[in-house]
């Protein structure tokens, strides 16, 4: 009997993980019956990390705190033992802006902060906090403040939310935000390799997604830049050199501030894998079915389906990829994946926001790798 791994990342704005793998699951066992089907959805530590962890091995648990303009959110949270898996796109958001609309200048992380409270109150010893999508540029502000660290303005009082109220810091204390992580594994899940400050900071590259203005961008990189010297002005350790270290931006700068509190980063692909324990499911398959929304250059940098390529590789596993589209040229996806379909090849509509006609192209191709690849039998299904 063949053995196929379906593990595909999300389309984004049309369907998620889960859904494209059962999507291309249900057209593979159409063509061919008799196939061991495993589904695996994954997450590169952006949107949709706690819900590809929630397929696999980890439960949801719901949380209420602190949303990006200071209105509760309810969230959910990735839990497996003493490892907890905090999403920040749940918490901070694009996507939970109330009524959508964007606060350049104040969206606040401070939600985070509450988020691993939580955690810590639950016994966690290892917490992963999946970045990506957020819609706040402070630093880690927020997140540091609910922890305990001081953020103080002239006059002694906190300062206000999101980068704006960075401008005006002159103070810090984070010896009780770094005490309440101590002896914490924390893990920064993020495949963004931006500094901090400047021209690939995290204001100037992804500022503008989140409505700031030119202006308003330089406004946030002078406030990031200015919560630097302050904190190196209080002797914090290495502050200036942390805002260097690729990650430092992502997520408008909570990679900066969990380097801050002693976590690490690591590349959120390689490390949903790993987390999910993608190894011991290629060992046992005959061929692996991955895929993303678009299949471009920036997947060949290590994006989720090229991080599980090159490990399936290793344990000499075919991998087959299905796109919503794919601008590489097929010399430059043949040393990862043995074929490629993409789903704008399929039709003339706009698939990308028809989150029914994705599903049933999916299907599709998942027809046309079992034809290919496979032959035709009975269904067993696992998962």
């Amino acid at each position: 009997m063949v053995s196929v791994l379906i593990a595909p990342d999300k389309f984004k704005g049309s369907l998620s993980a889960e859904e494209v793998a059962r999507a291309l699951e249900r057209g593979l066992l159409e063509a061919a019956p008799l196939t061991r089907v495993v589904r695996l959805p994954l997450a590169d530590g952006g949107e949709g990390s706690v819900a590809a962890a929630c397929a696999g091995r980890f439960s949801p648990e719901k949380i209420t705190v602190t949303g990006p303009t200071g209105r509760p959110v309810t969230a959910e949270v990735a839990v497996r033992g003493r490892t907890v898996l905090i999403e920040a796109a749940a918490i901070c958001g694009l996507g939970v802006l109330p009524g959508g609309r964007k606060a350049p200048l104040t969206a606040t992380s401070r939600g985070i902060g509450q988020a691993l409270r939580c955690a810590l109150a639950g016994e966690a010893d290892t917490i992963v906090l999946a970045l990506g999508g957020v819609a706040t540029t402070d630093g880690g502000a927020g997140l540091l403040q609910s922890l305990g660290a001081t953020l103080a303005g002239e006059d002694g009082t906190p300062i206000g939310p999101g980068g704006a109220g960075l401008a005006a810091l002159r103070t810090v204390h984070l010896a009780e935000a770094r005490a309440a992580l101590a002896g914490v594994d924390l893990v920064l899940a993020t495949d963004v390799d931006n500094p901090l400050l400047g021209a690939a900071g995290a204001a100037a590259v992804y500022g503008p997604q989140k409505g700031a203005t030119a202006n308003e961008v330089r406004e946030l990189d002078d406030a990031l830049a200015g919560f630097v010297r302050r904190l190196e002005a209080a002797d914090v350790a290495g502050a200036a050199g942390l805002a260097e270290v690729p990650g430092a931006g992502a997520a408008g700068g909570l990679g900066y501030a969990g380097m801050l509190l002693g976590g690490r980063v690591r590349s959120g692909a390689d490390h949903f894998l790993t987390l999910l324990g993608a190894d011991e499911l290629l060992a046992g398959s005959d061929f692996v079915v991955t895929g993303e929304g678009s299949l471009d250059e920036q997947s060949l940098s290590g994006k989720l389906p090229v991080a599980l390529a090159r490990r399936a590789r290793r344990q000499g596993t075919p991998v087959h990829a299905v796109a919503g589209r794919c601008t590489l040229p097929a010399d430059r996806t043949a040393a990862h994946f043995r074929s490629v379909q993409a789903l704008t090849d399929l039709t003339d509509q706009d698939c990308a926001n028809d989150s029914a006609l994705s599903a049933r192209l999916l299907a599709q191709c998942g027809r046309t790798l079992a034809d290919r690849w496979i032959g035709r039998g009975d269904t067993e299904t696992d998962r």
